[in-house]
């Protein structure tokens, strides 16, 4: 008996070392782990993809939704800060794999086209996808579409799922589109017969546009949503063991219930029976302040813009009038590049390709005034250019009979004279940069046409906030004529 004891007493005692070491591994392996992680963590995502991702606009600017609050409690259990990068969808893959960023959500599905370019989390949400056409049009099936034209997301699993109903259902035409609120407005235009969405975003947008209806498409196929990572992420393990506690833990449930418990009956009363026909800037009234502050945007951008652009233009125009036929066909060819190619390709080209090849990480706002300051420089110099062989040849060959230096002659007497032959032709291109502005929407710069849409996503409506933000850009391009106007005639006052 007392041998019993004796035995029992060693065995407990073994049992409590293994546990308080396997414990000390366990905080040791964690540890070790949590080191690994970076203290802030960027995160990418497309920020008009209500419930998943979107501005409460009447608010702030802060983006919200279920993807984001289990990013914030990802961050929160692995000891990191979380920064959040705003672009378009189709924009997100390209952050990753240039570096711009270290993970994105974005209700993404880990394709297998996907999974060649990035690495993915395990699944954590799953999600169905539904047609939704013009009420009446009784398309409830993938069959039904046969030779009807169908409107996707660019990018998107349902653009995917689009083309494999294509390969099986004769007829089917594909038309992609950046946003849902696009989409939803070529329904409603009767430009397309349907759209394939996913359910709980299309819901969202049934309840705001009663003119439109939506039918579950019935798959087997998984169409979760996950994480996605640069190739070879060292994260992908560590997300994955917090996605997995709060699958256990009943916290990814709460958020499915507090983002997807109901998605109908957003809509007012007033607005259903208003129809198709109506406009409701009601809606997007408490939001306007959100808009306007991306007026600061758009107009700084432009001011950058144009002044660097007129700079590296009248550099240009020099070296194309200039003596070194070296200097003269590299300013042609500069110009003959950026006049050649489009410029949200150049966009595109300096925004993700700079921190592959440098190393550093641009920012939107800053990659977008380079581009245009770029482009711009290239249409300016000719118009300098011009306007530097239309001064009358007397006053060169003055001041050089005079002594006059080169340098001092092209400041003082030669260009003066120019810009004011060229000032319309300045305001011009000043104005095309003001409306061109818009294009660094694409990249996630919050200007005028960026917060529009947000809004619009926001109110699952399209219409009335790009009428609004058209109002606000023709308000700045009149102001910016006038000025320019009045710059003229104070400039001929004084000739």
């Amino acid at each position: 008996m007392k041998k019993q004891r004796v035995l029992l007493a060693i065995a407990s005692l073994i049992l409590v070392l293994s546990l308080n070491f396997l414990q000390d591994v366990t905080k040791s392996v964690s540890a070790q782990s949590a080191q690994e992680i970076p203290p802030q963590l960027e995160m990418v995502t497309s920020a008009d993809y209500p419930p998943y991702e979107f501005r409460d606009t009447a608010v702030g600017n802060e983006i919200i939704g279920f993807d984001i609050d289990i990013a914030n409690y990802i961050a929160q259990e692995l000891g990191f800060k979380l920064t959040i990068t705003d672009t378009d969808f189709n924009g997100i893959i390209p952050a990753l794999q240039s570096g711009r960023a270290d993970f994105a959500m974005a209700g993404m599905k880990p394709t297998e086209e996907r999974k060649k370019n990035v690495d993915f989390s395990e699944i954590y949400y799953e999600a169905k996808n539904a047609i939704v056409a013009r009420k009446g049009s009784n398309l409830t099936k993938t069959e039904d579409l046969a030779n009807k034209i169908v409107v996707v997301q660019l990018g998107s699993v349902q653009e995917e799922l689009a083309q494999t109903v294509a390969e099986e259902v004769s007829g089917v035409q594909i038309k992609s589109l950046n946003k849902t609120g696009e989409i939803i407005q070529e329904i409603k235009a009767d430009r397309v017969d349907a759209a394939i969405i996913e359910e709980i975003v299309a819901k969202g947008f049934i309840a705001s546009n009663p003119e439109l209806e939506l039918h579950t498409i019935l798959s087997t196929e998984s169409t979760g949503s996950a994480i996605a990572f640069p190739k070879g992420s060292n994260l992908v393990d560590d997300f994955n063991l917090v996605l997995q506690e709060m699958k256990e833990n009943g916290e990814l449930e709460r958020l499915v219930n507090k983002w997807f418990g109901d998605q109908e009956g957003t809509a007012t009363t007033t607005e259903v029976k208003a129809g198709k026909s109506a406009l409701s800037f009601a809606r997007i009234a408490p939001s306007i302040p959100f808009i306007i502050r991306g007026v600061g945007v758009t107009l700084l951008f432009t001011a950058l813009s144009a002044l660097f652009g007129f700079i590296w233009g009248t550099v240009l125009s020099l070296a194309k009038i200039s003596n070194i036929k070296l200097l003269t066909w590299l300013a042609n060819a500069y110009t003959s590049v950026f006049r050649g190619t489009p410029l949200l390709l150049q966009i595109a080209l300096v925004y993700y390709a700079t921190p592959q090849l440098t190393g550093y990480n641009i920012s939107a706002l800053l990659a977008g005034v380079i581009t245009f300051t770029l482009n711009s420089g290239a249409y300016i110099s000719e118009t300098i250019r011009g306007g530097i062989l239309a001064v009358d040849k007397g006053q060169r060959e003055a001041a050089l009979s005079l002594g006059v230096a080169y340098k001092p002659m092209m400041l003082d007497i030669i260009l003066p004279q120019a810009i004011k032959n060229i000032l319309p032709a300045l305001v011009n291109e000043s104005i095309a940069l003001l409306k061109d502005s818009a294009l660094v929407s694409t990249i996630g710069v919050a200007d005028l046409l960026r917060r529009a849409q947000i809004v619009g996503a926001e109110q699952y409506i399209y219409f009335e906030p790009l009428l609004f933000a058209g109002a606000v850009y023709y308000v700045m391009v009149m102001g910016l004529t006038w000025g320019g106007y009045a710059l003229e005639q104070r400039l001929q006052r004084s000739s």
